[in-house]
């Protein structure tokens, strides 16, 4: 359940937070006053998309934050999916800075689609454009899979990998499918890269260490004769080491003398140690560093046939055995083809029947919950004002997919006497509104939802379908939570919580504000949903009588 919704700098809200409760939430107010707005508040901490031109103030963060508490069933599904809850409390939010915006669930950074799978579990969020969506048949097989998630998704999850060996096999029968010739071309090709990769006798590490080989060689000659130079340098033309040593004599002369140089004739004495080991390093360094020619171009070709090896057939050693590897798999095939095509036709065969068992039992899964939809939908139609309407689901057979060889259509007749008939082709645009609420409403008691969001059902629909649509929310209310957005006194005057939200504007801005009604402030409000800019005693009346049933259900 929606506990608490937090909304800052954001279009025409500037600081709002709205704590929800159980039961009916109405929202209410004039054309353009921002109720719209509250939906898009919550869409965005769901992980909706941003629109940057929400932002009311470009010099601050816009933030939106949602706060759920979790029925234990709620709970389970979240924690299942890999989502810390704590306290049984969720809380989804996202802050919008410049062109960023960071997504946190209980305070941890998350990507923005984290946030729409918690949202998922959490509400169900019922707009215009969902309506909309019941003209195309393709959505209506996951409205019904819906209906039947609890059976039929773990055979699904049996289902899928099925179907997917299945395809890759197929896609493999169809790759083996060849004539003659083009099979001997690929025999040929195959067995070359096979004998090349084989001749080459790769070792492990080889290429990096042919490659340290090659850079040592390429570079000894000119390392020789650096160090050359330096022992020019140092023992030839300066001979540092005798200089060193006449140095010592003429300190240990004067040292006698003066025993403060003791230390200087001790660190002349480490530097000549030091050089003296240093000359015989470098000779020796110089010594080692051989060159062989032969050696050299044996190097150099050994690294251009690996470097080849790579271009052709991988990156690394590992690579070109994987390809080697392969072909060697894929030349058996072909080398031996009929019995290749035999063993695959006999692994397809068996896949499919295996496929075919799933799919049945998914279908059966499915045959059940679409009378039971239908049943169920056909109550819901009638206590929305539709005169002995008729619902069924028209499933049929395609081919085979991740969910089973299933589709499903939904069929109508709004009038008795009527065939049932597509829903596109039958319902209008009030009436579809009215036939997804009452799948919502049936789908909603199937499927545990803590949470529904309409955003003006009312749309088309006035007199006693009205009343209908009001008594048919109010039911689906009892025991979890529903807010929405109405024009309909009918429908607010049925509110446990009523919010009225109102737009003011001053010299240099417009700012959108939301708040919970008192009792007589409801009166107040229905009676402008009835009279308008008029309201008479009559009007007031109206609303009061309106108001009155509410409670008096209670």
């Amino acid at each position: 359940m929606l506990e608490n919704l937090r909304v800052e700098n954001l279009a025409l809200i500037d600081h709002e937070e709205i704590e929800f409760t159980e039961g009916l939430n109405v929202m209410t107010g004039e054309t353009g006053a921002g109720k719209s707005i509250i939906l898009g508040a919550l869409n965005l901490s769901l992980g909706g998309k941003i629109n940057r031109g929400m932002v009311r103030d470009n010099e601050r963060d816009a933030y939106v934050e949602a706060v759920f508490t979790l029925s234990p069933a709620e709970e389970k599904r979240l924690t299942d999916q890999g989502f810390m809850v704590y306290d049984s409390q969720l809380i989804l939010s996202r802050r919008i800075k410049g062109a960023k915006s960071v997504a946190r669930i209980n305070g941890e950074t998350v990507p923005a689609a984290r946030l729409a799978e918690a949202g998922r579990e959490l509400i169900d969020i019922y707009g215009q454009r969902e309506h909309q969506s019941l003209s195309d048949p393709r959505k209506h097989l996951a409205i019904l899979d819906s209906f039947v998630k609890n059976e039929l998704d773990p055979l699904l999850d049996q289902l899928a990998p099925v179907y997917r060996e299945y395809s890759a096999l197929c896609r493999e029968a169809k790759e083996a499918d060849m004539d003659e010739s083009e099979r001997k071309r690929d025999i040929s090709y195959l067995t070359h890269v096979s004998n090349e990769i084989e001749e080459a006798g790769l070792e492990d590490g080889e290429d990096q260490e042919t490659e340290d080989s090659y850079r040592r060689m390429s570079g000894a000659e000119k390392t020789a004769k650096g160090l050359s130079q330096i022992d020019g340098l140092l023992f030839e033309q300066a001979d540092v080491l005798s200089l060193i040593g006449q140095s010592q004599r003429v300190l240990s002369e004067i040292a006698d003398g003066d025993s403060s140089l003791s230390s200087l004739s001790s660190t002349l004495d480490d530097a000549y140690d030091i050089l003296d080991g240093f000359s015989h390093d470098i000779r020796k360094a110089a010594d080692d560093l051989t060159f062989e020619p032969e050696e050299f171009r044996q190097v150099s070709e050994r690294l251009d046939l690996i470097n080849d090896l790579k271009a052709k057939y991988g990156r690394t050693i590992d690579d070109i055995r994987k390809t080697k590897e392969d072909a060697d798999r894929r030349l058996e095939q072909l080398l031996d083809h009929e019995a290749y095509m035999k063993s695959l036709e006999k692994r397809i065969a068996d896949t499919k029947e295996r496929l075919e068992s799933l799919c049945i039992k998914a279908e059966e899964i499915r045959k059940k919950g679409a009378d039971d939809l239908s049943s169920q939908v056909k109550k819901s139609l009638n206590n929305l004002n539709f005169l002995k309407a008729d619902f069924s689901v028209s499933l049929k057979r395609k081919g085979y997919s991740q969910t089973g060889f299933n589709d499903a259509e939904f069929l109508i007749s709004t009038n008795p006497g009527e065939p049932v008939k597509p829903l596109s082709q039958v319902a209008s645009g009030g009436e579809m509104s009215r036939i997804m609420l009452a799948i919502k409403t049936v789908l909603a008691s199937s499927y545990d939802t803590g949470t529904m969001i309409f955003d003006e059902i009312d749309t088309g629909i006035s007199g006693r379908t009205a009343s209908a649509v009001a008594r048919e929310l109010d039911k689906v209310s009892k025991g979890r939570q529903v807010i929405l957005i109405t024009h309909l006194p009918q429908i607010a005057a049925l509110s446990d919580r009523h919010f009225l939200i109102e737009k003011s504007a001053s010299d240099d801005s417009t700012v959108s504000s939301i708040r919970e009604l008192r009792e007589d402030e409801i009166i107040d409000e229905l009676s402008r949903m009835i009279g308008g800019d008029v309201i008479t005693d009559a009007v007031r009346e109206s609303a009061r009588e309106l108001r009155e049933a509410k409670v008096k259900s209670v």
